[in-house]
């Protein structure tokens, strides 16, 4: 029942009237149509929602969609449970050589007490990883990759893709370590049994060599055979253990003079405090560690566990509470019936009479003082690292345990590296890796991986002395195991709502804690591995983060992103401003943000990394708003903007109109005190040609601004900003789609008729999905671009570019705050403007030139604001030239009322249905200011022609005194035929300060 897959229907179909559900869009015939109105119908009317919104049938619980993914899979797949999957992997991992062949030797340098030390402190950094571990694996499905798929899932892929790499490369060089440890014991043999093959090393490679080949071939045929394999080698090793355990019991008189005395309390309390020779606690500490490691061998075969969300938790944690008692056993048992030091000579006896004894064998009847005076005992827990053979019952079998101990451990890291470097290859985090991600069979096994597993085991096999890297793999390990202590740290910090494992028993500030032991510990194993291990896991993190995967993962590290936006926003909101923390947070009507480039960049450039950029959009529309639409839209360019690596916000709304739209940003726009302060718009470049509504619109927009207590910036270049009417053209989107990899962002929006059309205003009808830009690319011809239009195209690019040696002349012609003089600053800061040096203009008298250029000179040093240069306009009040002033009453000439030539009554009518126009009366209270504007453009020709980029005060008209066509008519009279050219007013609240 569960064999076809039933998706959850969306919002959409659930909630849109069944017209637009029901579209014969897209259906090649009647049928077509006719079939999908009768689902529709049987889904929407026959069918009772649930209150959750799911129809019913259409939607499985989580536990009828695991069984739905059971029924699917295909026969045949072998899944393990927690014993066989995780506590038997566990276990083998975990004792390895260490337990039979240096536990002893550990006793004899530590003693009982601080034996039991070590172990209990190596148990509480494992079981306080197998918590954090649990933790990760219960929280929510967990799939194949190991150690590698719970880091980079909890912490993201730069994370993840660094540890994986040197986990698996770990678990890879550890198949050789364990099996030229296996290959030393054989030869050990060899050598007692005069059969040395070569030599000594060479019987090793040889013999690490046939060995690998071996466990490769169990591996390859599959985990059952794997399984069975690890079973058989638990079997032995459970049983040599017996075997020592059972021969503490037996006390043979043969083995008393090689220090085996028995059960005796002389020898307890001999043995319960240290005896370095040699060495400390530390150096002691860190050669056993490493057997304590292990506990993510069944974990590393997550993909393999028939419930990894059971079997982890359950397994790995009793792993490490029997391994972790056999360690303690074994060092109270050791120290408890045997000396340290005993020269095996059964001669060595002393009578009971004899009273001088100091030590435990000499009290319990056999003086080994001789070989201690020399140093040359052979045996003893200090000098035998064979006493666990000598000890146990049966001799052999602790070999064979060593043999198991070793097999196991290389089988279960051999499998482990191929399935974490699998997992690690599937996610294509290093794509250069993706050739072994493949998998093969019914149980996808990662035969490639198996292959390259064994070229690296043999070519470490054949160095044959693996001392030099055991540290560093053991701080591979460790590394792996504080990264996911600090994943569950990181994840709790984080607080997201998606935290939260069915595994209760851990807690945060134990998982950091446990992430800093893992670290002291790497560095107490050995300084320089530690150093190392730390190097090659910044330089993988940095790599992969500046390769950029493409993977969202819902990981910590963007929960905690957002956590702490959100904290940091709260507590700024609760911040009064002040004038040394003003920055200038800019509201910049771009419409689609890729239509406007150079308001884009140039903005960008001097709000990057100090001040917050919105890119406003108002969507006007005469029908029902596509509010879909527009969502898939701020989707879609707010990732065009971060492709293109300007930090900026792109927030559309729809409107009636623009006004409209403007004033619900201007209110709305931002987040507590992250909220604009400043309006950024482009020049109304057609306004002479365009609809006098609109005029009158873009002129009540920078009202509305002041209202709001906004200050104005208005940019205009004299080739225009929009570039939205070019259509297809390859320049344009080399520079802006190519550049940043976006292939379904067209740059060629329509937006508007006019080809220098209002800088703000889109197009009067909604854009429909066939011709979004966003939405699919221009496929029309391309086509030469005229000359006014390739002059377009090289303007809007220009502030892209580093700008060479030049000016940015600031025309400081009035008092606004100061905004005038901070863009500039924050602009010729930038790598791109450096080389740009600031002019400063401001107007004067001709007898105090000198005197207002001292006082500018030294205000601008008040201000820590760097010049080249100060010029005074003394003849700034001068008239314009006539044929400028002539030039300018031909152009408001279209404008004007007219009132003298009409009856008044029809004068007042017509001034209310078309407010834009300039009466009479106007015109001469105003003279003087329009006589300032015409001037002003005299001079910015005569100083500022050369200039980059002119930042200079706005001329400010009185609402409802001054018309929209008078007030365009001063914007155009003064910045007509110049470079680019900013116009600014601030909101008259000062933004620089004198003071520290």
């Amino acid at each position: 029942p569960f064999a076809e897959k039933l998706i959850r229907p969306t919002l959409s179909e659930l909630h849109d009237e069944l017209d637009k559900v029901i579209s014969p869009q897209g259906c090649d015939d009647f049928s077509a149509v006719f079939w999908k109105i009768m689902k529709m119908s049987s889904t929407f009317l026959l069918q009772e929602p649930f209150e959750d919104g799911f129809a019913n049938g259409d939607e499985l619980t989580p536990a009828e969609e695991a069984a739905a993914k059971e029924a699917v899979e295909p026969k045949g797949v072998i899944k393990f449970g927690w014993i066989k999957g995780v506590l038997v992997r566990c276990m083998l991992n975990i004792w390895g050589v260490m337990l039979f062949i240096r536990m002893s030797w550990i006793v004899g340098q530590a003693g009982i007490g601080f034996s039991c030390v070590i172990v209990l402190m190596s148990m509480v950094v494992t079981t306080i990883t197998g918590l954090s571990t649990s933790a990760i694996a219960t929280n929510g499905f967990v799939r194949g990759g190991g150690a590698y798929y719970l880091i980079s899932r909890s912490l993201g892929p730069e994370f993840g893709g660094s540890i994986g790499l040197i986990f698996a490369f770990a678990n890879a060089v550890a198949v050789a370590m364990y099996v030229v440890g296996f290959a030393e014991t054989v030869v050990e043999l060899l050598k007692d049994a005069d059969a040395i093959m070569l030599d000594e090393i060479n019987d090793v490679r040889i013999i690490g060599v046939l060995t690998i080949v071996l466990l490769l071939g169990i591996s390859v045929a599959g985990m059952e055979w794997e399984a069975k394999a690890q079973i058989f080698l638990l079997v032995i090793l459970i049983t040599a253990i017996f075997n020592y355990f059972i021969g503490t019991f037996i006390n043979v008189e043969a083995k008393e003079p090689k220090g085996f005395l028995g059960y005796k309390a002389e020898i307890f309390l001999e043995n319960i405090g240290p005896d370095f020779r040699g060495e400390t606690f530390f150096s002691v500490f860190a050669i056993f560690f490493p057997a304590a490691t292990g506990i993510l061998a069944g974990a590393n075969i997550s993909g393999d566990l028939l419930d990894p969300q059971v079997a982890i938790p359950r397994g790995t944690l009793l792993a490490i509470l029997i391994t972790g008692l056999v360690y303690l056993g074994v060092a109270v048992t050791a120290g408890s019936c045997i000396v340290r030091d005993a020269t095996g000579n059964s001669n060595d006896t002393i009578s009971s009479q004899f009273q001088n004894c100091t030590d435990a064998a000499c009290k319990l009847g056999y003086d080994f003082s001789s070989c201690k005076v020399t140093s040359d005992c052979k045996y003893g827990l200090q000098n035998d690292f064979q006493v666990m053979t000598m000890v146990s019952g049966f001799g052999p079998l602790i070999t064979a345990g060593v043999f198991s101990a070793t097999l196991s451990s290389a089988l279960a890291s051999l499998v482990s590296a191929p399935k974490v470097f699998q997992a690690l290859c599937k996610d294509n985090i290093y794509p250069g890796l993706s050739f072994f991600a493949k998998g093969y069979g019914k149980n996808n096994e990662p035969l490639r991986g198996y292959v390259l597993t064994f070229i690296i085991g043999v070519a470490f096999i054949l160095i044959a002395q693996l001392n030099a890297i055991a540290p560093i793999i053991s701080n591979f390990f460790l590394a792996s195991y504080a990264l996911i202590n600090f994943s569950v740290f990181h994840a709790s910090l984080a607080n997201s709502p998606g935290w939260r494992p069915s595994f209760k028993y851990y807690n945060m500030w134990v998982s950091l804690g446990g992430a800093v032991l893992c670290c002291v510990v790497m560095f107490v194993i050995n300084w320089w591995a530690a150093l190392l291990t730390n190097v090659i896991v910044l330089a993988l993190y940095i790599y992969v983060s500046y390769k950029k995967p493409d993977v969202n993962w819902g990981s910590s590290t963007q929960a905690l992103t957002y956590h702490q936006a959100l904290t940091h926003s709260l507590q700024l909101s609760g911040v009064e401003d002040h004038i040394k923390n003003f920055r200038p947070q800019c509201l910049v009507m771009t419409g689609y943000p890729n239509s406007r480039p150079a308001l884009l960049n140039l903005v960008h450039a001097f709000t990057k990394n100090v001040g917050l950029m919105i890119c406003g959009h108002v969507r006007t529309t005469s029908r029902r708003p596509n509010f879909k639409e527009l969502a898939n839209e701020q989707i879609r360019y707010q990732r065009w903007l971060l492709k293109n690596e300007t930090k900026a916000f792109y927030n559309p709304v729809f409107a009636e109109d623009l006004r409209q739209g403007t004033q619900c940003l201007l209110q709305a726009a931002g987040l507590g005190r992250l909220k604009p302060n400043t309006l950024v718009i482009g020049f109304k470049n057609n306004w002479q040609n365009g609809d006098m509504k609109d005029v009158e619109t873009y002129v009540n927009m920078i009202h509305d601004a002041f209202d709001f207590q906004y200050g104005v910036v208005v940019l205009r270049l004299k080739e225009g900003l929009d570039v939205s009417h070019i259509q297809g053209q390859d320049e344009l989107l080399s520079s802006q789609e190519k550049s940043s990899g976006m292939k379904d962002i067209v740059v060629s929006i329509d937006m508007s008729k006019d080809s220098d059309g209002d800088s703000s205003k889109p197009s009067s009808k909604a854009t429909s999905a066939q011709n979004s830009p966003a939405i699919q690319k221009d496929k029309s011809p391309t086509l030469p671009l005229n000359m006014a239009d390739q002059k377009l195209l090289e303007a809007s690019q220009q502030f892209q570019k580093k700008q060479g040696k030049g000016t940015v002349d600031v025309w400081w012609l009035f008092d606004d705050g100061g905004l005038t003089l901070l863009i500039p600053y924050l602009l010729t800061n930038k790598k791109r403007w450096k080389e740009c040096k600031i002019r400063v203009f401001i107007g004067g008298k001709i007898n105090r030139i000198d005197h207002d250029r001292r006082a500018m000179a030294t205000l601008l040093s008040k201000f820590r604001i760097d010049f080249s240069d100060i010029t005074v306009l003394g003849d700034i009040n001068t008239k314009p030239k006539k044929k400028n002033v002539a030039a300018f009453e031909e152009m408001i000439e279209p404008y004007k009322l007219r009132e003298d030539d009409m009856e008044q009554e029809a004068a007042e009518k017509l001034k209310a249905d078309e407010p834009w126009r300039i009466t009479d009366n106007e015109l001469e209270l105003y003279k003087a200011k329009t006589n300032r504007q015409i001037r002003l453009n005299e001079l910015l020709k005569e100083h500022s022609s050369t200039a980059n980029l002119i930042v200079m005060s706005m001329p400010l008209a009185r609402k409802g005194a001054v018309s929209s066509a008078l007030y365009m008519s001063w914007f155009e009279t003064l910045s007509k035929d110049l470079p680019p050219i900013l116009l600014v007013r601030g909101n008259h609240q000062s933004v620089l300060t004198f003071y520290s």
